[in-house]
């Protein structure tokens, strides 16, 4: 049995809950969670405590003393800000961590020392897939050699308010709103566009890949399209989520594939 906890006690983290009170991870035990917020902590675990699962979960709200429990694997479902803050110091805890800020590793510095804590500590950091899929794919043609990849988002543009890129225009026209590479997307959208960076990632590097923003006044949810092409492979990933969910549910199948004696 490993023991679990969550860093981030929003929307996503509820789900990854009840998968856990649902039996859909039996091998795991939710001892844990963190937030800034007491009273978001205190809800997701109240969830475990009030289950008929047998065994209690801790709210927190600091991460050292979460991290002094030495979690078996730490979900993060927080914010790229909140991974950077607190990745290292899990690994060299002994914590592996499932991660869906990949954007964090858009700095390349964090990248390698990531990279760096996990290996000498035999800790690992595993990527969820969040709102895409196919990186079993991008990783494979690259490695093929001579491959280019594109990256285009389509969205709402409410989750572009208090961000550069908004303009009240936007509400009433179709709009390309960014062009840039993965790392400039991440810079411009910390939060949103983590599955840029993960593709990128996955195949030719953030700064390699090619990534478009364009919002559509009334659009619900997110469309992302990834295309990789070298010489014998032309592969399109095109994913439609109306809601975020599907994030947590990436969270839920990998920790069932973390432990599953046949792996996807």
């Amino acid at each position: 049995m490993f023991t679990l906890a969550i860093v981030g006690c929003g929307y996503l983290a509820e789900i990854i809950t009840n998968g856990v009170i649902n039996n859909l991870l039996p091998d795991y035990h939710l001892t844990a969670v963190m937030s800034r917020s007491e009273k978001n902590a205190n809800r997701i675990a109240d969830k475990i405590n009030r289950s008929s699962l047998g065994y209690s979960c801790k709210p927190y709200t600091d991460i050292d003393e979460l991290l002094e429990l030495k979690p078996d694997f730490i979900v993060e479902t927080a914010s790229p800000s909140a991974f950077k803050s607190f990745a290292v110091k899990a690994l060299k805890n002994g914590s592996s961590i499932v991660t869906l800020s990949i954007g964090a590793f858009a700095d390349n510095d964090f990248y390698d020392e990531v990279a760096t804590a996990a290996t000498e500590n035999r800790s690992r950091v595993y990527i969820a897939s969040g709102a895409i899929g196919g990186f079993d794919v991008l990783r494979t043609a690259t490695l093929m050699g001579n491959a280019s990849v594109t990256f285009s988002t389509e969205k709402n543009p409410g989750p572009l308010r208090h961000t550069s890129l908004y303009v009240e225009d936007l509400q009433h026209k179709k709009q390309e709103v960014f062009k840039g590479n993965a790392t400039q997307a991440i810079a411009v959208l910390p939060t949103q566009v983590n599955v840029s960076v993960a593709a990128s990632i996955a195949s030719v590097g953030p700064e390699n890949v090619d990534v478009s923003i364009t919002s559509i006044p009334g659009f619900v949810g997110d469309r992302h399209k990834i295309r990789i092409k070298n010489q014998q492979v032309d592969a399109l990933i095109d994913v439609y989520s109306s809601t975020p969910e599907i994030a947590a549910w990436s969270v839920i199948e990998t920790l069932q594939n973390i432990v599953s004696p046949i792996v996807f």
